[in-house]
């Protein structure tokens, strides 16, 4: 453990919303080694080509598009079941080990061989057309399974997260830690070089196959994610201690009605999830033919993307965490509405969204401004959902990290699973063709300003209902503070209960920590 120190923070420090002044804000709980693996697990989380997934599905294995929504709707389905059963296991779990840390050692070895069959799957259905029901079977089967182990997987992602360290600050300084250093050594790197590789070969500039491509690239990353993933989970360890008694389904369901934080965010990410719209490597693929021009248009941000940590303090000091939340997650859809009329320019037959140059400067001026509020997106969010577990735990006695995540990500899937059946819908009315890419051939005029459209505009218009909810955010200054000094005290008194070794102690903490709900007043 790192040494500790404690220094009171004037609580007038700073001009914003947020500029509240924990207490003990220079104690550190997570020592250099954790935190050296947390940062390399941070990295494992985007050590991969799943940026283009659905590249691989569609114009690789080739799977119909028909089949893909079938599919969809299953495993949305079954998704929805398996949620609110696996997270109310997790709420129940007490061991030795912690309430996380065993779902993501048990899972981690299994979890990379699934994401290594899903890579191979075009050698195990070799042969078979779009429309084969064995190889229809064999993907619903593989995404069925991985999804039940990734429902276990993420909620224990989120948990651990959030106990690593009981205090805010220290929290915000790994989160902090983990994405700066993920981005300056490179965690898209493999995705880049996936990028290169798919222009180099659509040019004829080596004799690489796309399948052989996709499939190296694919099992390699899943190996070396999974290895540097399990080193964090061996040593890990969660510092915040979970109620004695387990909590019921009932009082799981009560901790997130009467978590106003969590709901507001929940009912943000629901109607964010309607958002419908395609992907930047199909627009650059098929309409550009220019894979590589992602990364050319990301060098000025890249240079901006340390500078956006750096600043993120300067951002919780003059603005609150719900302008903070809202500009992180929607500047994106936002800043490319202006890119979507520079490109209709000239109309759709020969409009500028079809040509290199000018759409390079359009994307780099809109990556370049993105990644201002870069770091703000990757931290603001993750702390925001951290801080309202606390609350939860403040208001309740007790914290119910699965369940939790479970409503949270229930809303969002079952929007998703609307918004990406109508997303491939799209995909089929504008007349995409899923063999032309391995063919060499070009996508007609409709399909790629289709394309272009849903890559662009289409976003904005269907994700903007999300902002609303956030507007009635009010987690912050003197309610912050109060809650995390009341938790500091409590978390202390219960701990020094709790290591007695008296029997009776250990019932009267259990009794007092369900009882904390009903004396909370409503602040």
């Amino acid at each position: 453990m790192a040494k500790e120190q404690t220094a009171a923070v004037d609580p007038q420090a700073g001009s914003g919303e947020d500029s509240s002044g924990y207490v003990f804000q220079n104690r550190r709980y997570v020592g250099t080694k954790e935190t050296v693996a947390y940062v390399v697990y941070d990295m494992s989380q985007s050590f991969n080509i799943n940026a283009y997934t659905q590249r691989f599905v569609t114009n690789i294995l080739q799977v119909s598009l028909k089949y893909q929504r079938i599919a969809n709707i299953i495993n949305g389905i079954w998704d929805v079941i398996n949620d609110v059963l696996f997270g109310a296991i997790v709420d129940k779990t007490r061991t030795r080990w912690g309430k996380f840390k065993p779902y993501l050692v048990a899972l981690g070895i299994p979890g990379t061989i699934g994401t290594c069959i899903y890579w191979l799957m075009p050698l195990i259905f070799a042969g078979r057309g779009p429309n084969d029901i064995w190889k229809f079977i064999g993907y619903l089967l593989l995404m069925v399974v991985r999804e039940g182990a990734g429902t276990f997987r993420d909620i224990a992602q989120k948990g651990i997260q959030s106990t690593i360290t009981p205090h805010p600050v220290d929290r915000t300084r790994i989160i902090t830690i983990a994405n700066f250093a993920s981005g300056f050594l490179g965690e898209k790197l493999p995705e880049q070089i996936m990028t290169v590789l798919l222009d180099l070969i659509g040019r004829n500039k080596v004799k690489f196959t796309l399948q052989g491509t996709f499939i190296g690239m694919g099992v390699f990353t899943a190996i070396v994610a999974g290895a540097g993933a399990m080193w964090f989970f061996f040593i890990c360890k969660e510092r915040v201690m979970q109620s004695v008694e387990r909590p019921s389904i009932r009082a799981g369901i009560k901790s997130i009605i009467n978590n106003k934080p969590i709901l507001l965010m929940t009912l943000s990410k629901m109607l964010s999830g309607f958002s419908v719209g395609g992907s930047k490597s199909d627009y650059l693929i098929d309409v550009l033919n220019f894979a590589s021009l992602n990364i050319i248009t990301g060098i000025p941000g890249s240079i901006i993307n340390p500078i956006s940590y750096a600043i993120v303090p300067w951002f919780r000091r003059h603005f609150s965490s719900r302008f903070l939340y809202i500009m992180g997650t929607y500047i994106g859809d936002i800043l490319l509405v202006p890119v979507f009329f520079v490109g209709c320019i000239g109309g759709k037959k020969h409009g500028l969204y079809k040509k290199v140059v000018p759409m390079a400067i359009a994307l780099t001026l809109w990556e370049t401004l993105f990644m201002i509020f870069y770091g703000v997106r990757k931290v603001i969010p993750t702390e925001m959902y951290n801080e309202a577990m606390d609350y939860c735990e403040w208001k309740n006695g007790y914290r119910t990290e699965g369940m939790t995540s479970v409503a949270q990500g229930l809303a969002q899937k079952l929007s998703s699973i609307v918004s990406g059946y109508i997303a491939l819908f799209i995909k089929q009315l504008i007349g995409y063709d899923l063999t032309a890419y391995t063919r060499g051939t070009a996508q007609s005029d409709n399909t790629k300003f289709g394309l272009f459209a849903m890559f662009t505009i289409i976003p904005f218009v269907t994700t903007s209902l999300g902002i609303i909810p956030m507007l009635f955010y009010d987690l912050n200054d003197k309610k912050k503070e109060k809650m995390y000094e009341e938790l500091l005290e409590r978390r202390a008194a219960m701990s020094k209960e709790a290591t007695s070794g008296d029997l009776e102690a250990l019932e009267r903490l259990a009794k007092a920590q369900m009882d904390i709900g009903s004396k909370k007043n409503e602040l």
